[in-house]
């Protein structure tokens, strides 16, 4: 028997048909980034979690009401790309829709972690519907780290900070002196479409809120960084650098721009120890005397020994926190 899960979602089936197949939905609850092309031959790419990436094809796009994709896991030798079938139905029912998710073609133990996986999200999926956002991933905090995986995780926890910034908010001050919060977005933007070129990524600008532009750039960035890898080096700007401390920088930029961001618009940043720890190391590699005196960072301030790991890295790239 395939494997079978429905829940109600407190919204139409045109909403709900929304939530589950658009990427600016989707980042509210189930991926950290997402390229969709929702027509019956289309195809899609979804990360999960940081390090964990699905990819496959629609079949049947109709909606409102149904959608059938297939489903499998990079890098997997068992359950590869399109290897699965995913059907999600939509019936109108009283308080909302039920959304009734079959996935076919997957063996017992793939069925038993693909049910704990679509419980996770089928949860947070009704929680988004009900509250806006998900908000943080558990399962998404702490991940096996290397320069791709700690990308991913920082843009998750960009993103969040993003998209709790209100229009009211795009043109307060930041700690970035010469930037306000909209011209801080459009620095990163810049940021990561220049480290995205690197890998052969090209983007094209999008308008709408902050989160979503800044997602689409870094989308396109970091598919490209998948399907290049991390051997040799990678020619960014006018030097040859390692190509995995090219894409180390990405996660400096993510996650001290989020505490940009988030001390902008009062709001808190949620990253895990471990990841900040990451972080914190690869800034320590990356950020050098030479890199100070260039004009790219300040020098750094000094923290308080009680001073957790997000603000000794804050700290570390010349920022006050007081």
């Amino acid at each position: 028997m395939p494997l079978q899960k429905s829940v109600l979602v407190p919204l139409s089936a045109d909403e709900t048909f929304t939530l589950i197949t658009q990427p600016d939905r989707l980042r509210r609850w189930q991926v950290v980034t997402a390229r969709v092309d929702l027509r019956a031959g289309g195809d899609y790419r979804w990360t999960i979690i940081p390090g964990h990436s699905v990819a496959g094809t629609f079949t049947e796009v109709e909606p409102g009401r149904r959608v059938v994709f297939t489903w499998g896991w990079e890098g997997s030798a068992d359950l590869s790309p399109g290897a699965s079938t995913v059907i999600i139905t939509l019936e109108p029912a009283a308080g909302g829709t039920m959304v009734h998710l079959v996935h076919e073609g997957l063996s017992g133990e793939q069925e038993a972690s693909h049910a704990e996986g679509w419980t996770h999200y089928l949860d947070r999926l009704v929680t988004a519907a009900t509250a806006g956002d998900a908000g943080p991933d558990e399962w998404a905090a702490k991940p096996a780290l290397d320069p791709l995986s700690s990308a991913e995780a920082t843009l998750a926890t960009c993103q969040l900070v993003l998209r709790g910034i209100a229009e009211a908010d795009y043109h307060k001050p930041t700690v970035c002196t010469e930037f306000d919060v909209t011209q801080l977005a459009d620095h990163l933007i810049g940021s990561v479409t220049y480290l995205g070129a690197a890998a052969g990524a090209s983007a094209e600008p999008v308008t709408g809120p902050l989160e979503t532009r800044v997602a689409t750039a870094a989308q396109a960035t970091l598919e490209a960084w998948h399907v290049r890898g991390l051997d040799g080096e990678v020619k960014v700007g006018p030097h040859e650098m390692p190509a995995g401390a090219a894409l180390g920088i990405l996660s400096i930029e993510f996650l001290v721009h989020a505490w940009d961001f988030a001390q902008a618009t009062g709001q808190q940043v949620v990253v895990s120890d471990e990841v900040a720890q990451h972080v914190l190391g690869v800034a320590r590699q990356i950020i050098t005397p030479e890199a100070r005196r260039g004009g790219s960072f300040a020098d750094a301030v000094e923290a308080t020994p009680d001073a957790g790991l997000l603000d000794r890295l804050v700290a570390f790239t010349g920022r006050d926190l007081h």
